[in-house]
This record gives C-alpha cells, structure tokens and sequence, in this order.
C-alpha cells in the first residue's frame, strides 16, 4: 500500500516537471526583469504631469465644489480599503507561514525521537516541497513577483512604468510565493514582499480589479491617471511596511524617506490613515488568533523585539563600543551589497539564460543546503539547562514543538535543556550571512530586513558581551547591543535612516534607545556609503530600472539643457496634421511626445503644446475627431465641441495601453486630417537652453514630469510672478470673483495686454526635448 501510494507520487512528480518549459522566451524574471523589456517595448515613463487640455478644462468647469469633496471622500474610503486589504494579506501570510512551520517543526522533533537521520530527511522534503512550491509559480505564474519588490515599485514611485509589477496575478505570486519560501526556511523574510502586495492591493483598488480574471467593478474605477495611482500605490507602500512590522508611522517615513520621490501634505495624511488601518487589523488578528483559533500561529508570526524591561541607562564608556557596532555594520552591510551584485549579475548572465527549469533547480538546490545546515550546525553546540522560568512569561522552555518561543529541546539528553544554535535556526525568522547573500536574487519572493536583523544582532551580542566582560558593569543588557548590531547592518546595507530608527523603536517599544539607535544608524550609513550604494539603488540598476536619484551628478553641472538635447532630432507636429502622417510617425520611431507647433502670419513658428502618444492613439482608435478640411477649428465654438472625456485619453495601467499595430485604418481614413489643438496640452513645461543641467535635474525630478521642452532664451518679458501674485482671495458674492493682486508695473499694464492679446506676439522656437535618463518617454 505504501508502495503505491510512492509510486503514484513520483508519477505525478515526474507529470509536473515535463511541464516545465525548457526556456523563457518571453518571461520577465525577478533579476533581467527590464533586460527583456528594452529589448522589446522599451522603458517608458508615467504622465505624473496633469495634461491641461480642452477636454480637461471643460470637465473641470462642470464640475463642483460637490464633485470636489465627493473625490476627497472616495480618496479616503480607498486609503481605508488599502489598509484593510494589506492587513488582511499580511495576517494571511503569516498564519499560512506559521502554521506550515508549525506543522514541519511537530513532525521533525516527533520523528527525531526514534530517528535523527529519519527527521532529517523529513525536514528536507518538507522544505524542498513549499521552495518549489514557491518558484513554481514564480517561473510560471507570476515572474515579476520575485525577489523583494522594492526596488521596482521605487521606480514606478519614481516615474517608470515596468510592466508586469502591479498585475493581479503578481499580488497572487506574491502573497503565496511568500508562503513557500519563508515556510521552506530560505534565507529571507516576508517584510520586502508585504511592500509590493500593498502596492499591488492598491493599484488593483485604484483601477476597479483585474478586467482579464473577471474581478473588477465599475464602482471603484475612480481613479485613472496616473497622478491618482501613485498616491494610492504610496499608501500601499506604507501599508506593507506597516503590516510587517506592526509599525504604523514607521510605514509612513519609509514611503517617504525610501521609496517616493515626489510628496505632498494631503498625501501624509492618507498615508497616515492607511497605515493605522493596518495597526488596528492586525492587532485584531493577533487578538483572535491568541484564543487558539490560528492553531500553531502565535505572536512569532511578526517581528517583535520586547526589551523594555531591559536595559535602563548607560553610560559614556559605552558609546565607543556601540561605534564599534555602528562601523561594523557600515562595513559589513556594504560587502553584503557588493556580494550580491556579484552574484546577481552571475546568475543573470550565465545561470538564469537557461531557463525556468535552472531556476527551479537552483532554488531547491539551496533549500537543500539551508535545510541540511539548520539541521546540521545545533549538533556542534552543546544543550544548556533551561533559566529559571518567569511566572509571568507566556514563553516556556523547552518550547512545545511546533510553537514560536526562544528556547528548543533539539537532541538533548535532557527534558529541561535547550539548543541555542537550534533556537535560531528552527525558527521561520532566522538565517544567517553566508545563505542570505546565496538566497537573494533565486526566483522566489524574497525579503532582506530578517536576515539583516539576524546578522547584525549575531555580531552585536558578541560586542556586548565583550563590554560586559571588560567593564564589568551589572547593569549592560547583552540584548540591547544585540539590538543596536540589527540596526546597524540594517543601516549599513539598506542606508535608510530615520524610518529605520523609527522601525526599531517601534518594534522594541522602548523609546530610551532611542538615542543609541540613531548614532549606529547615522556611523553605519556613513560608512556604508563610503563604499557603494544601498541595497535597493544597486539591485534597481542591476534590473535595469533608470532611478532619478534625490541629488544630481556633480557633472550636470558644468553641463547646460542644450548639452543634454545634443544633437537629436526633434519630432514635431503641425496643428492640423493628416492621418496618414500620424501613423507613419508613429510606427517610425518609439517616442511618446511630441511638440505641437503652428505658424503666424508672419510665418514664424510657434509651439502650441504637447501631444502625447497614448493620447493620437485615442484618436486614431475613436475616428470621432477626423475631418475633411486641413484647417483648425475653433474648439471653443458650438460647432465642434470635444467629443471625449477626459478619462477616455488615461493609460491603462503596466503598460497596457493601445499600440499602434491594434488600429486598423481604411485608406478615406488616411486621406483625412486632425486638429491637434484641443486635445495637446497647452502649457508644457521650458527651460532656456543655457539653464544648468543641475537645476533641469531637480525641477524634473521634483515635479515629476515626463517631458520638458528646451527653448532659446526668450526676447520679451510679459510679466513677473511672486508669492503676492499666488495668494488668490475670494470675494464674497454671488458672482465668487477670484482677485489675482499683481506685482508687475503699473506703467506696463497696458503694453503687456496688448503683447497677450496679439496673435503676433513672439514666441520661442523648440530647439530640443529633454528626455528622462536618456530612455523613451
């Protein structure tokens, strides 16, 4: 019967290995993720910018003071479902992780009872099943689901476009490629991809679901633009963090300090509000689950380092040993990151090539080592007598098998003896250097800040138990040290600062180490940076993701704009411009803006707006808008109102919109003309071509734009604006007249309406498109 039972076993084994594709053309991976993408669609950018168009404008005029708090409201209610959604995903995870752990631990500790080798044969299957499990539907499922997520999801914050990573069926790779790979005791966490299933919660939110498996609404696709789904996606950000760590404000300065590039107030507060929701979610979950409704899941399922009875004060004679802690983490935390570019562009260039079926080798691979190493090392240590127990303490020693807790009866002699080598190693929680740089970057979700939390407290124990024995003071609490090393390599390799600081203390719940915390961070950072960049900056380049850092190139600037146009081409459209013109500058070349001009009577040229790609391929795709005549109309008339919503020119989001192989155009359809006029955006943004690069960079950067057109410095000045001109008061009044209090001269009031309201009047050329980090936007 058993027999059989095997033999069924392998057969179905063997069924699902030939279906695995001996190749992955036309897969996205975790490490080449965008290596296939500019081979193919190239690298395009987000329309953070709004687009002040005809369409726009005349939406804006119908609309209220009541549309306007009826968006606020809707804003807020889908602030509240992200942080139910990331909670709920968070709780889920960790139930599903604990209790496969739990359920692997009982049986192993059951079974190395009679048989040590038995247990651990047990032990390596289990683990080998949930990591190919994991990469399983990583390879085939879900591609962009591995690794942390992070670095992509700071580049969509960042204002790139990667396909793939927001998709419904990353978010289920995500959540259950996590279960495997944390359950299968790999050397990584779960906090990095709670990140990107928030993002993906609420994106998917943002766009009313997933149209391709049926789960969308039109009640909640409110939100289109891509201004909108960057706001929401940043209080998914937070809501991950927030959700792993149960650190609600921490969640709130990563979004911040780590992964956004572009903040406001009112955003503060939504994500804020996200992340208390998440707060209030899982504390609720936790509460339940204590009643035993979870079975083997406890309070290990989230990191939670409780030293407040530890501790009180120290001294001045510890601050030198707690720099020590602080440098070695700089150092350390740098050789992390630089190992795993070497091992990333490895796998990348020589071991991933050969397709899916190599990376499910190599995962069950290293699950093997993994598992034979925790199995392994606990017999070189020695079992220790169980402290004398707490009468207070929920934490039991031995601990029952199974059960989170901190002291492990593996293979002692005795029933009141504990392993501490086992301790940390039966533990979904715990891995250690060596492994963490071998796990990152395998095709499973993975996570740093538990391996980096490990590490560090490894090295920081050891520091203070070196104080203590030298300094000979009763009150030095090894565990504060040990806490101070965790930041420090967090420190050293992530180079976050003042989130980090904020994580810690709330995991530790104890406000006086506050000080000790920062000063670890502020030397590790220092010293991490002195060597290369943070974890996340290197992985993004080494995925090919073009970040615009928070600080330019000290070479922009002795660079000017023109410098950075050299000498391209600039691609222009007249006002009334044929289709069949359209179409061929569409299929000749990938840009996605093009400058839209006219010409006076006088025959100069004028730049008249921006057109956008997605937007000519809305009409091309509608027709709605072709005419006869190649002379402009005159939007404004009743004769030829806009016929589109400005909804209707919004981009689906990863990178899904339409392409110009999609619309199908008759020959009549090719011989008519568009006036381009109403639907370009009237007021793009310029910069003279002998402004710095330095200071393009930053307005770039910090406006979140897409495109900035490069002009001649201009002739004439109509007007000067400062703070006085923005302070708009309103009349009381039926009529609500907005009053705009002028600084310009008085004496040229008159000269500087006629020079508005000449058709005349001159305007710069286009010399040059400024086009972000050198890719197609």
């Amino acid at each position: 019967m058993l027999s059989n039972h095997f033999q069924n076993g392998m057969d179905t084994a063997r069924l699902v290995w030939s279906r695995l594709p001996h190749s992955e053309e036309g897969e996205l991976d975790g490490v080449g993720l965008l290596s296939a993408v500019n081979n193919r669609n190239g690298v395009e950018s987000l329309d953070y910018e709004v687009i002040e168009n005809y369409a726009y404008r005349e939406e804006q005029a119908q609309r209220g003071k009541l549309y306007v708090g009826y968006n606020v409201a809707v804003k807020w209610f889908f602030a509240l479902l992200i942080g139910i959604g990331t909670g709920l995903a968070a709780v889920f995870i960790n139930i599903s992780v604990e209790n496969f752990a739990g359920w692997k631990f009982a049986l192993t500790f059951n079974i190395i009872q009679k048989s040590y080798l038995a247990g651990c044969l047990i032990y390596i299957l289990i683990n080998l099943a949930l990591v190919f499990s994991s990469v399983y539907i990583i390879t085939q499922f879900a591609p962009a689901a591995a690794g942390s997520g992070i670095p992509e999801i700071k580049g969509y914050l960042n204002g790139i476009d990667i396909p793939g990573i927001l998709l419904f069926r990353t978010l289920i790779g995500k959540i259950f490629g996590s279960i495997g790979s944390v359950g299968g005791g790999l050397a990584l966490g779960k906090e990095g991809p709670l990140v990107h299933t928030g993002a993906c919660i609420a994106s998917l939110l943002g766009q009313g679901g997933s149209t391709k498996y049926h789960l969308s609404s039109r009640w909640l696709q409110g939100f289109k633009s891509d201004r909108d789904r960057r706001d929401l996606v940043t209080c998914g950000c937070a809501a991950g963090v927030a959700a792993a760590f149960r650190a609600p404000v921490g969640g709130v300065l990563f979004a911040l300090e780590e992964v956004t590039s572009w903040w406001r107030s009112q955003l503060m507060w939504r994500v804020f509000f996200t992340s208390a929701i998440v707060a209030v979610v899982v504390r609720a979950a936790m509460g339940w689950c204590k009643s035993g409704n979870c079975g083997h899941f406890g309070s290990g399922g989230f990191i939670i380092w409780d030293i407040s009875d530890g501790q009180e004060d120290y001294s001045f004679k510890e601050l030198l040993p707690m720099a020590v802690i602080g440098v070695i983490g700089g150092l350390l935390g740098a050789l992390f990151n630089q190992l795993t570019i070497y091992v990333t562009r490895w796998r990348r260039n020589y071991l991933h090539k050969k397709g899916n079926r190599v990376k499910v080798y190599e995962a069950c691979l290293i699950s093997v080592i993994t598992s034979v190493i925790s199995f392994g090392l606990p017999l070189l240590r020695k079992c220790s007598p169980c402290p004398d127990s707490d009468p207070d303490s929920e934490i039991e020693c031995p601990r029952v098998p199974g059960m989170y807790g901190n002291y492990v009866n593996f293979y002692c002699s005795k029933d009141k003896e504990y392993n501490d080598l086992a301790t940390i190693f039966f533990n979904t929680q715990v891995m250690f250097y060596a492994l963490a740089v071998v796990t990152f970057g395998t095709a499973v979700p993975a996570g740093q800040f538990v391996p980096g939390i490990m590490i560090g407290s490894t090295y920081g124990r050891l520091v203070g138990i070196f104080t203590v024995n030298h300094y000979k003071k009763l009150n030095i609490e090894e565990g504060t040290y040990a806490l101070l090393g965790a930041a420090s390599f967090l420190g050293g390799s992530m180079r976050m600062t003042v989130s980090l600081c904020v994580i810690m203390v709330e995991i530790t719940n104890n406000l006086k180490l506050l000080p000790l915390i920062m000063l670890v961070l502020l030397i590790s950072k220092a010293v991490g940076d002195a060597f290369n960049e943070g974890l996340y900056e290197e992985q993004a380049r080494l995925r090919g993701i073009p970040l615009l850092e928070s600080r330019p190139k000290y070479k922009m600037r002795k660079m000017t704009a023109r410098d950075a146009c050299g000498n391209q081409k600039v691609l222009s459209l007249p006002r009334v411009v044929k289709v069949a013109d359209v179409v061929s500058i569409l299929r000749s070349n990938k840009h996605n803006g093009f400058p839209v001009i006219d010409h006076t009577r006088n025959g100069e040229t004028l730049v008249i707006g921006l057109m956008l790609r997605s937007h000519l391929l809305v009409l091309l795709q509608s027709k709605i808008d072709f005419q006869h005549s190649p002379l402009p109309c005159d939007p404004r008339g009743g004769s030829r109102a806009i016929r589109h919503n400005f909804s209707e020119f919004a981009k689906p989001v990863s990178s899904k919109g339409i392409s110009i192989n999609d619309i199908h155009l008759s020959s009549n359809d090719l011989e008519m003309y568009i006036d381009l006029a109403p639907f370009s955006n009237p007021s793009p943004y310029v910069v003279p071509e002998d402004m710095s690069l330095t200071k393009v960079y930053n307005l770039f950067r910090q406006l979140g734009l897409r495109h900035i057109f490069v002009i001649p410095r201009a002739s004439h000045v109509i007007g000067v604006i400062t703070r006085k001109d923005l302070l708009i008061e309103e009349e009381s009044g039926d009529s609500a007249i907005l009053e705009l209090q002028s600084t310009s001269v008085r004496a040229q009031q008159h000269e500087k309406r006629m020079l508005v309201g000449n058709a005349d009047v001159e305007r710069p050329l286009l010399s040059g498109l400024l086009i972000q980090d050198h890719t197609p936007s």
